[in-house]
């Protein structure tokens, strides 16, 4: 499709009202998901409940590869197939929807650096634990993601993934870092949100925005994932204010709105 059909496509897309049955696709959640992709999937349901837009969560074990970036979660709504939480964002935004509109551009700015910097600690951070870390690959990990197939396929795409996953490690200068360096970059991290955050409900004071979604995600699932030891979730733990912020959406955004607890 040329950029001026696929303008025209989008342009009509966003002139379409939000559907009911918009569907937003994930891993299995019991038995299949790992920490970075439920996290992920948690910081888009997130994003679409504070922009009040209905989304039914439907769990599928080919999930990834459905994906048309083969990465979860991906959103089908209408005759669209959208994927992460940036593209998503920017597609809710051309219907009419955005949670950062009444920012100033130095607000907006500031916005971007601090999600930068949650996808590159934190998400970073999370995936080398699941597949770098021997004791939680060895535990968790290849028997999570392999666990709805059959042998020898479910070892076949376990190592697979480990594989793309260390490879982009040492591209990023990753890959001989030990799990202790690991922990501090997201222990600094999780200071730099916690003194951005201060005592506001929100990072931009009384409305949340798409960062305060991508945090939550992050964060909630850190917090409520069994790992092999309690020491990622413990930085968390560090700061209270971070915790009263993970609370505080949990209950006005999923609690209140009839949804249940996420744990």
């Amino acid at each position: 499709m040329s950029l001026v059909a696929e303008a025209f496509v989008s342009q009509i897309a966003a002139a379409e009202p939000w559907p009911e049955n918009a569907t937003l696709y994930q891993q299995l959640k019991g038995e299949q998901i790992l920490l970075s992709d439920n996290a992920a999937s948690l910081a888009v349901q997130a994003f679409l409940q504070m922009c009040n837009l209905p989304i039914k969560v439907v769990c599928r074990a080919n999930a990834e590869y459905m994906s048309p970036s083969g990465k979860v979660p991906f959103i089908h709504v209408g005759n669209q197939v959208v994927s992460e939480l940036g593209p998503i964002v920017q597609f809710v935004k051309a219907k009419g929807h955005s949670l950062s509109d009444g920012l100033g551009e130095v607000q907006k700015a500031e916005m971007k650096a601090y999600m930068e910097l949650v996808n590159n600690m934190l998400l970073t951070a999370e995936l080398y634990l699941q597949w770098c870390d021997e004791a939680t690959v060895g535990e968790i990990t290849h028997a999570r993601y392999g666990s709805p197939y059959p042998w020898p396929l479910n070892h076949i795409l376990a190592y697979q993934k480990q594989w793309e996953v260390k490879r982009k490690m040492k591209a990023i200068g990753w890959g001989k870092k030990t799990l202790d360096q690991v922990l501090e970059d997201v222990d600094q991290c999780c200071q730099a949100l916690s003194q951005r955050l201060g005592t506001q409900p929100y990072f931009f004071n009384k409305q949340p925005t798409e960062l305060d979604a991508l945090v939550f995600g992050h964060l909630y699932t850190i917090l409520t994932t069994q790992l092999t030891n309690d020491e990622l979730s413990e930085k968390v733990k560090n700061y209270s204010n971070l915790l009263a912020f993970c609370r505080r959406i949990e209950q006005h955004y999923f609690e209140d709105r009839g949804k249940g607890r996420l744990s």
